[in-house]
């Protein structure tokens, strides 16, 4: 049975009415229209469809709709714009780290929660904190170099 659940993404606040155990994921992309997350796996293995509940990173295809009610969350249609990117998605760019773009917005959702909550990260504390997420082109190396841009230009 659908009921009315408010969200508030990206500083805005949005009515719903959606199945309460719906995941997360469906809703901001078929109800919110916003689709930076991406459906990858849908067991939360892969990272994709990676959005930040304050301060946190998230699988957003295993997160019920009913457990954000009312809580921050952050998708990458929030970060940055064009013009004015986030210190993370300038760093991506620089460092040249799209191929595909599948896995991106996880990777730059699970980089930008990693870094907001401590910039200051070791080489094995950024790599422990992007585990799981994957990415089938390989970029693995240009992540990390971007990262570390990032956390020093965030520092």
């Amino acid at each position: 049975m659908k009921e009315r659940i408010t969200l508030n993404v990206n500083n805005e606040s949005y009515d719903v009415e959606v199945e309460p155990d719906m995941p997360l994921l469906y809703a901001l992309r078929n109800d919110l229209e916003l689709t930076g997350a991406k459906f990858g796996c849908g067991l939360a293995q892969c990272g994709a469809c990676t959005v930040i509940m304050e301060g946190r990173a998230i699988r957003s295809c295993m997160t019920p709709v009913r457990s954000v009610q009312g809580r921050q969350i952050r998708t990458i249609e929030g970060l940055g714009t064009a013009e004015k990117p986030h210190p993370v998605q300038q760093a991506f760019i620089e460092e040249q780290v799209p191929q595909c773009g599948l896995c991106l917005s996880g990777w730059l959702m699970t980089s930008v929660a990693l870094l907001e909550a401590n910039p200051r990260r070791s080489d094995d504390e950024i790599r422990r904190g992007l585990a799981g997420l994957k990415c089938r082109c390989g970029t693995h190396m240009s992540i990390l170099r971007a990262v570390n841009k990032a956390a020093k230009a965030m520092a």
